[in-house]
């Protein structure tokens, strides 16, 4: 008899089957970067007193408990190691829930394929519980490998365990929130940013009551997540506040998903005008209006992320004291001074992060193509080269301008604290330096794009890659051939280190010819 969950366990064995490349790859990246931050934190407070100079250091700082969470058990290497990693470690999994889910849900009925599984046997809630199904999948994998590299280290098992749990926990919450969010919106795109929001929103109100010490953290399923304390008394009754809010989460979004049609949503797309503008007759107008939210979103959060930065920047030097670990794996480039180096080590992890927002950009090339919006368009008197430099000349173009509100926000601030208006033109250059960097991740993603279109995935284990060579390389000490192979190792460090052409001119012309390369390459292949 059918139900309405009938089908489930079929949907759920194709998502696998057609997504796993996608799964592992987020799996992958959060496990690794996790563990490889608690394996660099071991190393770096290696003694008692270390960790007891942290947590003067931490005690009453603003800039860090907002960033990090509260500073719980720093005395101990698992209250550290979980410090470390921090609320951006529950960020990373609670993203993953949201682009999955959105994924398999709204863009599946946006894109029309929901309507033929749902003309076979299969339940109204069939498609949602098998995406639930495999989020919750992933949550726990992710869970696990952290779980056991952290035993691994010489954790305690007890407080390991606590803190897998909260990272599976923590990606079932979100999940809930997008299957929610995605019966308001026909928008897979407004899904995605509303969904974010609300992870950015519950980040805030964690940030908000933790450094005023009030109960706004209890509004955060982040703030719900660090009250578990693993190391630090090892509470599990927080999880059942989450496990409850899973359950009430998932039940509304059943509950709406029967009220509406399918492809529909609650809140009705706005009309568009009668008369199209001028510039959508044009490829270039027509991918900018595609990517504008997109761009607009990442340059905002990159500019409140450098905010943070400058921010914390004074405190540097109170933060790390005597700890001769830390200083070596902040200043990397040494012969400066450690604040410099520090705010160089994060225009790095800024120029890496806006490197994500180049790559996803190109990307959707790939998205119009499989969405068969592309060929229509490539039917009319368009040519395959006006289409494909469309979108990359708005990823060349959006890249600096995301990673210049990096250097922006981080300049403001430092020069705010200092008092010292020349920062913002220094750290604006500092940021800019990497431009050469993301322009050949862009030249690399469109030469797959043109060559093998099915493996534009590998653009992004390539940006993973370069997460750890950038930001563990020194804490890890890999050989030199590997931190040489990222590109961003060849930038000049700004600040502070001295301003080279050659290195950021061979890095420009590699981007070039990848550019060139893609461009080619797709104007040779069938489309589709």
């Amino acid at each position: 008899m059918r139900t309405e969950l009938t089908g489930t366990v079929a949907l759920t064995r194709f998502i696998l089957h057609r997504d796993w490349i996608r799964a592992l790859i987020w799996i992958t990246a959060i496990a690794v970067v996790e563990l490889l931050t608690a394996l660099s934190t071991t190393r770096i407070y290696s003694t008692q007193a270390d960790l007891i100079r942290s947590v003067e250091a931490a005690h009453g700082n603003a800039a860090i408990i907002a960033m990090n969470g509260p500073a719980q058990g720093l005395d101990t290497i698992g209250g550290q190691v979980v410090f470390q990693i921090g609320a951006t470690g529950l960020v990373a999994v609670a993203l993953m829930a949201v682009f999955m889910i959105g994924r398999e849900t709204r863009a599946e009925e946006e894109t029309g394929r929901l309507d033929l599984v749902r003309a076979m046997p299969v339940g109204r809630h069939s498609a949602t519980a098998a995406a639930l199904t495999v989020v919750a999948g992933m949550s726990a994998v992710v869970g696990t490998l952290v779980t056991l590299g952290l035993v691994g280290l010489g954790l305690p098992a007890h407080g390991s365990i606590l803190f897998g749990a909260t990272l599976c926990a923590e990606g079932l919450v979100f999940a809930g929130v997008t299957i929610v969010v995605a019966q308001f919106t026909e928008n897979t795109r407004m899904v995605f940013g509303s969904a974010g929001a609300v992870v950015g929103a519950t980040f805030v109100a964690r940030a908000a009551g933790d450094v005023g010490d009030n109960p706004l953290s209890w509004f955060s399923p982040i703030g719900w997540a660090q009250k578990t304390r693993p190391y630090a008394g090892d509470r599990w009754w927080p999880l059942l506040i989450m496990t409850v809010s899973v359950v009430a989460l998932v039940s509304l979004g059943a509950a709406l998903s029967t009220r509406r049609d399918i492809d529909a949503g609650f809140i009705r797309p706005r009309p568009g005008p009668r008369i199209a503008t001028p510039a959508l007759g044009r490829p270039l107008g027509l991918a900018l209006r595609l990517q504008r939210g997109s761009l607009i979103g990442w340059t905002v959060g990159l500019f409140v992320a450098g905010t943070a930065v400058g921010w914390i920047a004074n405190d540097v030097e109170d933060l790390v004291g005597d700890n001769q670990a830390m200083r070596k794996t902040i200043a990397q480039l040494g012969g400066v001074s450690l604040t410099d180096s520090y705010l160089s080590t994060e225009m790095l992890f800024a120029a890496l992060i806006a490197t994500g927002f180049a790559l996803q950009s190109v990307l959707r090339l790939r998205g119009e193509e499989t969405a068969l919006r592309a060929a229509p368009l490539l039917a009319t008197p368009l040519s395959r080269r006006q289409w494909i430099l469309s979108h990359l000349i708005i990823a060349l173009g959006g890249s600096v301008i995301v990673l210049a509100a990096a250097g922006l926000g981080s300049g403001l601030t430092y020069g705010i604290v200092i008092g010292d208006p020349s920062q913002v033109p220094r750290m604006l250059g500092a940021a800019l330096t990497y431009v050469p960097a993301l322009w050949l991740f862009v030249g690399l993603a469109a030469l797959l794009f043109g060559l093998i279109p099915r493996g534009v995935a590998a653009a992004w284990a390539a940006l993973a890659a370069c997460f750890v060579v950038g930001l563990l390389g020194a804490a890890l000490s890999l050989p030199t051939w590997a931190e040489d192979v990222s590109p961003f190792r060849h930038t000049p460090r700004l600040p502070g280190a001295s301003l080279t052409a050659v290195p950021l001119s061979v890095l420009t012309a590699i981007a070039a010819a990848l550019t060139v390369g893609g461009v080619f390459a797709f104007r040779r292949r069938d489309v589709g």
